[in-house]
């Protein structure tokens, strides 16, 4: 297999203006020698709308598929990762400098560590940018930290699942993103780390835009009934996980 760090990217029409940005922050990352990086674009969908905005770049895969949400799309762009590491990047997201070597760098040196979160910053449209409070210290997060702080904080994970950086053999061992219409990227963490202990990096690794069209921003996605729903399967299937006692 390929020495490659996979990026899988979901994108529908509306966040697709943004992906020049995510590819510019893409090319700002340096790799250790003989490592590379690889950009799956999935679009969530079939239209005309994405592929214009799609880099001109060899390192870039773009390909379409039906409308399933951004869980289906990444779970099938992983038919493309051909590496051993898997990086989330929303469309309209970027990664600062370093990221992916500091995410790389973590797994790396410790083989009984799965996946690897970092510090998000909210990338405001005026330009600037809002922390959160209540980060974790730097290091690992032991098997089934998030979740009982999750269940603790009103369903709010204490790293972001957007910066997740993964095994791909572990991503594929779990069946990829969760069959949810929103919180699959949290009910995929929250998989992991009943599994697998993980690493969470102080350092600044993922800008997260906040914008009117982002699917996060709708109504549909605070529905009160939904929610629980969603945190009822988010919450059973990390519990039956943890129940089985298997773990990398």
């Amino acid at each position: 297999m390929h020495r490659r760090v996979v990026i899988v990217t979901a994108v529908h029409a509306p966040s697709a203006r943004f992906l020049p940005d995510a590819h510019a922050s893409l090319c700002a990352q340096t790799l250790p020698d003989g490592w590379e990086w690889h950009w799956v674009i999935q679009e969530d969908g079939e239209s005309d709308a994405v592929r214009p905005h799609v880099p001109d770049d060899p390192r870039v895969t773009f390909r379409q598929g039906r409308r399933g949400g951004p869980g289906v799309a990444r779970t099938i762009a992983l038919a493309h990762a051909d590496g051993p590491y898997v990086k989330v990047l929303d469309a309209d997201d970027r990664l600062p400098p370093g990221t992916l070597a500091r995410d790389l760098a973590a797994l790396e040196a410790d083989p009984g560590l799965g996946w690897a979160t970092s510090r998000a910053l909210d990338l405001l449209p005026d330009g600037t940018t809002v922390g959160f409070p209540g980060d974790p210290d730097e290091g690992p997060i032991e098997r089934g930290a998030v979740l009982d702080f999750w269940a603790a904080n009103d369903y709010r994970a204490q790293v972001h699942p957007a910066t997740l950086f993964v095994r791909r053999d572990l991503l594929l061992a779990l069946g990829g993103w969760m069959a949810l219409p929103a919180s699959e990227d949290t009910g995929l963490l929250l998989a992991l780390n009943a599994v697998s202990r993980g690493w969470f990096t102080r350092e600044v690794g993922l800008y997260y835009r906040k914008w009117d069209g982002q699917v996060t921003g709708q109504s549909s996605h605070v529905d009160p009934v939904e929610r629980r729903a969603r945190m009822s399967v988010v919450e059973s299937r990390a519990r039956a996980l943890a129940g089985l006692g298997w773990g990398s």
